[in-house]
This record gives structure tokens, sequence and C-alpha cells, in this order.
């Protein structure tokens, strides 16, 4: 099989075959994610939280301390917990219920209260009860999803008049890129054209188990469509900004950087965009 070949699949094909490779990392990733440092020490927030709620300040003068927030895609929950213990009120979405157990029992042993909602986010309207002051997603969230009108429309739906969307994600410049050259090379395509490309990896991005399932179909979807999806919604783009770090290591070739952020070396860094984050309001 060649990774990352296009291949014409109906969403509820790469929906299903999605949710078995997310409900086989669940169990590797409880392992991986360091939670006892989350246990040991109540002030403890993950890195992508950490980051994320500082790119926050700008727009939010207490945080997000006293506000209502909505997760989509929340994984296994450890930004969830950490959004909470920074004061949110939270309501972590996902549609893997074995992701949404460990959430629940992490929250539960941490004595974090947390709203856990199964659906997918495609659906989050209609299954998330209530309005919200931030919907949060970020890091590895929307190359699963193949309509980007549909999914800000969702976002659009649960905020509340004034609300702010926040997203930060891998860039998709990143993704069209050989993760295995050992410089920049093009390989994957950048553009969406209803496609999914098709991947089959038996490891996952932390720890060293195998995946029981690994065939993956993710979409492209170009930074305008991003943009323009959320424009579409009826939301006011506030900021994009871009990235030259990863809270993964997408290729051998990166280096770690501290703080669980991966970079290319100088002068790769300086050529290409590892992430993307968009600030939008309702």
């Amino acid at each position: 099989m060649t990774q990352g070949a296009d291949e014409t699949v109906s969403w509820d094909e790469a929906r299903a075959t999605n949710l078995a490779n997310w409900e086989s990392r669940v169990p590797l990733h409880v392992d991986s994610y360091g939670l006892d440092r989350y246990r040991s020490d109540p002030r403890a927030l993950s890195a992508v939280a950490s980051r994320d709620l500082e790119a926050l300040a700008r727009w939010l003068s207490d945080g997000v301390r006293g506000l209502d927030l909505c997760h989509l895609q929340c994984h296994i929950g450890t930004d969830t917990v950490s959004l909470a213990r920074a004061g949110a009120r939270v309501t972590g979405v996902d549609f893997s219920p074995s992701a949404l157990d460990a959430a629940r029992a992490l929250a539960d042993e941490l004595g974090v209260e947390a709203t856990w909602v199964e659906s997918d986010v495609l659906d989050a309207r209609a299954a998330v009860p209530g309005d919200f002051d931030v919907v949060y997603t970020s890091i590895g969230t929307i190359t699963w999803l193949d309509d980007l009108d549909r999914w800000a429309a969702q976002v659009a739906g649960l905020l509340r008049p004034g609300g702010l969307f926040y997203i930060r994600d891998g860039h998709p410049a990143l993704y069209s890129l050989d993760e295995e050259a050992e410089g920049l090379v093009v390989r994957y395509r950048y553009f969406a054209d209803g496609r999914a490309q098709r991947w089959e990896e038996t490891s996952t991005y932390v720890g060293d188990g195998t995946v029981d399932s690994p065939v993956t179909l993710e979409f492209p979807h170009p930074l305008s469509e991003v943009v323009n999806a959320v424009i579409g919604a009826g939301l006011t783009v506030l900021r994009l900004d871009e990235g030259d770090t990863l809270p993964w290591r997408f290729s051998d070739v990166m280096v770690e950087v501290g703080d669980g952020e991966w970079a290319f070396p100088e002068p790769l860094r300086q050529r290409i965009p590892t992430t993307f984050t968009l600030v939008a309001r309702r």
C-alpha cells in the first residue's frame, strides 16, 4: 500500500475506520500520556493547554476562569482537565467511547468536574446541551473531518453571542511534506478534492505499543478552506498565526526544543510552518 494514497470513500466508512483506530489507541495513550503528573501535582497542566491558554490570554482578560468551555475532539481528556484546572466549566466531546471512559475516569480520580458527551464533532450542536463562552479545539483534529463547512456550523451553533472560537492545529503545508525525507520535500496533496488519504501505521504518536486497527482515512484541508469555513459560519476572524514548532515529532529530522515541542533544525525551520492558530468570535 502506498502511504497517503487518495481514496474515494463515504463518510460512514471513513468514520468507522478512524473510530476503530482511535479506540485501539486509547489504552496505549493512557499508558503513555504521563497521567501520573496530573495525579501528583494538582496544578499540572498539559503542555498543549498551557500554550493555548497563553495565546487565549490576549482575548480573555481573566483567561478561561469562570467561563463555559466546550472542548471538541477531546480524546482522553488531559487538555480538558487542564482547562478545568485553569478555571473553566468544561464539556468534552469525542466520538470514541473508550476515550471518554478514560477521560471520565481521570477527571473523577482528580476530583475535576467535567461533562462528557459522546458525539461526532459534525453533530455536536444537536448532541451537546447548552451554549458556551469558548469553543476550543487543538492539535490533530480537522484532518479527520470531510466537511469543514458543517464543522464550522457546529462551532458557531455552540457559541453564545460574543463567544470565542479557538483552534490550533497542524499546518496543512506541513502535512503535504514527505515525513521520511531529509529535507523539505512535497509528497502529498495539499488541496481538498473530496477524497481521503489512506494511511496504515501500527504505531501511534506517543509510546511504543502497537495499534490493533492501523488504517486511517484523513482529509487534507488547505488553510484557505479552514478560514473560509469559519467566515461562512458567520464568525469574525480576529487573528491567524502560523508557528514553527509542533507537539509531536512529525519527522525524524525534527529536534526537541523543550516543553514537549519539536521543530525542524535551521535553516529548515524558517522555510515551512508547522502549526496554525485561528481565533474567531461569534
